[in-house]
């Protein structure tokens, strides 16, 4: 009755194969095995980042006074006069 409950094959009485109980093997209900995998991928993500530089030319204006001199020679001739002068005169 337990064979025939669960309609195995090869378990026909009239197969030939198992005439006999005391020698036909008990097949046990299939046992279902669960196995879990975890698969790891990379996602490769490129993320730009963009460097803006300002360059900031400050001119700081200083003034420094430049001292400048200017020379003048003057020449004054005080010539009363000789005794040459009224020689040429003629007199």
């Amino acid at each position: 009755m337990f064979k025939r409950n669960f309609g195995m094959p090869g378990m026909n009485p009239n197969m030939g194969c198992c005439n006999e109980e005391a020698n036909c093997p008990i097949i046990e209900p299939t046992i279902n095995k669960c196995v879990e995998r975890e698969f790891c991928h990379e996602v490769k993500h490129i993320c730009p980042i963009n460097t803006h530089v300002i360059n900031k030319h400050i001119y700081n204006h200083t003034y420094t006074p430049a001292y400048t001199c200017t020379e003048e020679n003057q020449v004054i001739n005080n010539d009363p006069g000789s005794c040459c002068k009224f020689m040429n005169n003629g007199f």
